[in-house]
């Protein structure tokens, strides 16, 4: 990473120095002040109503208001101090009930609508952005249900309130779970040695086995679902996983109903057509076709794929002994998946990860994001982080010369611990946009993952997936560094919900690049990079069971979208969940139901009727990548096409008109 620079920023980072009774207190001074804000708009006569006095003074308000508590809520999904992560949590509660009830001032949306009104009647030319603001703030109304009956509109606000509450329980569940389970070394047969190394032993008494106590974080989990030979240790690791989170399932529950309760309100025939209606794909007829569509398209191909797995399921069941039933469990996809591979490609997922050592990985990434995007990285040492492990870099055009080049600061959060977030995502802590004086507030983001830790004698090192995935957030990351917007609310990821993964499922094809793979791929003892011959065979990998893969994924998809558009009643989410999976992605759960939706984040974590949208923009990103990277991945000059088309404007303008800028 780059140290050239040495120009200090124009903007502090952040302190992270918050006491929980300070979160709290901090928070209710926010809440004063933006009411106090939103009274004095109200208060307007209605020619008093303009661009600057109403819709400019909400957004500017808005974008300080979350500049400071933004920080605050980001504690529940970081902190070690378990009162800190809860004042966080208690904050946020605070912050989305209050948020509820300033969308339902009528007060308010009359000055909006006074304001709109003045406009057009003056003539006043507004740029394309600040029209932007105009119709994205009106239509806010419109949704959040002001033009409803008062009793109707205090009967929504507290069913949103109560679903605001619901949600964050089940994303305090999920951040919090602790759970573990024990297995022998005769359980864990065929699991790699360092992989059981990273476990915490028990020794037995009386004569009992040793046996490891293993988390349900990723790194633990997974390479049991990959490499365990005994389908029992499978199915019973694979059971207390998908159950870890049982207490979520009467909340998921609660969450559709309230939805439900709350688009019957709005006049919506479903929560999905109220959620489907500002984005690209605009219904939730249109979500069902496109879902429908793709499941007949790829279920024959699916269908090939699993009687593959289960042909090697055969031959090894009666190698081995193993009871055989003809059929394909969730707990031999990923096992059978991966025996495939090293079958067919020779390529063992073990050996290609000791290629990928998190302390060249990390730094090469950065690496060619930086040359690609134009920017450098400067590692700030020993800054004030929420924990000792995580990094802080600040951000710069490439070979700064002024203030005027800074774009922001990032956090890097890698590595497991307890009660953090369980996965990977990025936080956009602090938007950017233009601020009353005319300078530049610098937007601020976080990427936490969870990848493996350093063992005794051997670095830590990352799964091929994991290097995927990691070039997949920091696409998020730039995202939010390298927008430039007037206002905050348009900044960055801020874009249709259906759109927003787009920019970065684009840049996992660069993992998959022969020359990208060779530069960061270094052997954590010969420090040699990848061979032409393995490189080859992870690229032949890449869409192997790629059907099965697909299909879970569609499966997801219409599992959420079954909820949102279909009245369940007292129907047993488990049992949907178990049956659709078996019907759709073409796996069985086995004689015991799960808790598997209870797991599912994105359903109460913003991506209600939305899953499809990671599969919907796949479409995207294979055309922008395909229009601007392909000829030469790694160029400077696409990069900056790309930084100034789709990554610039950020949700300032129509995706449409982004995507066809990029050419």
């Amino acid at each position: 990473m780059s140290s050239s620079v040495t120009l200090t920023p124009p903007q502090p980072p952040l302190e992270w120095k918050d006491q929980p009774a300070g979160v709290l207190d901090k928070t209710h001074e926010l809440i004063k002040k933006s009411r106090s804000l939103q009274d004095t708009i109200a208060a307007l006569e209605s020619a008093q109503c303009n661009f600057d006095t109403v819709f400019k003074a909400l957004s500017l308000h808005e974008a300080e208001v979350d500049n400071q508590s933004e920080p605050l809520s980001f504690y529940q999904n970081v902190s070690p101090d378990e009162k800190l992560r809860d004042a966080s949590n208690d904050a946020e509660k605070l912050l989305r009930d209050f948020g509820i009830e300033s969308s339902m001032r009528v007060d308010v949306y009359k000055a909006l609508k006074h304001a709109e009104k003045n406009i057009k009647e003056s003539g006043v030319k507004l740029s394309p952005e600040e029209q932007r603001l105009v119709d994205k703030m009106i239509l806010d109304g419109k949704r959040a249900g002001l033009d409803l009956a008062e009793d109707k509109r205090a009967e929504l606000m507290q069913l949103k309130k109560q679903l605001s509450q619901t949600c964050l329980e089940f994303s305090k569940n999920y951040n919090e779970e602790k759970g573990t389970i024990s297995l022998t070394a005769d359980d864990l047969a065929g699991v790699p040695a360092d992989v059981i190394s990273g476990y915490k032993l028990t020794p037995g008494v009386n004569g009992a086995p040793d046996t490891y106590g293993i988390t349900f974080k990723t790194p633990d989990i997974f390479p049991i679902f990959k490499y365990a030979q005994n389908p029992k240790t499978r199915e019973s690791t694979m059971q207390a996983y998908e159950d870890r989170l049982a207490i979520n399932v009467p909340l998921l529950k609660q969450a559709i109903d309230l939805r439900w309760k709350c688009a019957k309100l709005l006049g919506y025939e479903t929560w999905a057509d109220y959620i489907e209606e500002p984005k690209m794909v605009k219904t939730s007829a249109h979500v069902h076709k496109f879902l429908s569509d793709l499941v007949e398209k790829l279920m024959p191909v699916g269908i090939k794929d699993r009687d593959a797995l289960l042909e090697l399921k055969k031959i090894e069941h009666e190698e081995k002994g193993y009871e055989y039933d003809g059929k394909f469990y969730i707990w031999d996809y990923r096992y059978y998946d991966t025996r495939f591979v090293e079958k067919t490609l020779s390529l063992d997922d073990a050996k290609v990860k000791e290629y990928f050592p998190v302390d060249v990985v990390v730094p090469t990434i950065l690496k060619i994001y930086q040359d690609l995007l134009g920017v450098d990285f400067v590692e700030m040492k020993n800054a004030d982080t929420w924990h000792q492990e995580v990094q802080l870099f600040q951000v710069w055009n490439k070979g700064a010369t002024s203030e005027s080049d800074f774009l922001g600061y990032t956090y890097l959060d890698l590595f497991p611990r307890e009660a953090k977030y369980p996965h990977a995502a990025v936080w956009p802590i602090v938007q950017g946009y233009t601020k009353q004086d005319s300078t530049r507030n610098y937007p601020v983001t976080a990427m936490v993952a969870n990848l493996a830790k350093p063992l005794p004698g051997k670095p830590a090192t990352m799964r091929h997936d994991d290097v995927v995935t990691f070039f997949h957030e920091m696409g998020h990351v730039f995202h939010g560094l390298l927008s430039r917007t007037e206002f905050s609310r348009f900044h960055g990821t801020s874009v249709a919900r259906d759109f927003v993964e787009a920019p970065s499922q684009m840049l996992e094809n660069w993992c998959w690049e022969p020359q990208v793979l060779k530069k960061m791929s270094s052997h954590f003892e010969t420090k040699e990079p990848l061979s032409d011959d393995l490189i080859q065979k992870l690229i032949q990998s890449r869409y192997v069971n790629a059907g099965l893969y697909f299909l879970r994924q569609l499966f997801f998809g219409k599992f959420d979208m079954r909820l949102h558009t279909e009245k369940t009643g007292d129907a047993d989410y488990n049992a949907i969940w178990g049956t659709m999976r078996e019907e759709v992605s073409l796996v069985k759960s086995g004689i015991k139901e799960t808790a598997g939706p209870g797991t599912f984040a994105h359903i109460a974590g913003g991506y209600d009727a939305g899953y499809y949208g990671y599969m919907y923009s796949l479409v995207f990103s294979a055309d922008m990548y395909k229009a601007v990277f392909a000829k030469d991945p790694l160029s400077p000059e696409s990069g900056q096409r790309y930084r100034e088309s789709i990554l610039q404007p950020g949700g300032s303008r129509d995706e449409m008109d982004s995507l066809k800028a990029r050419h």
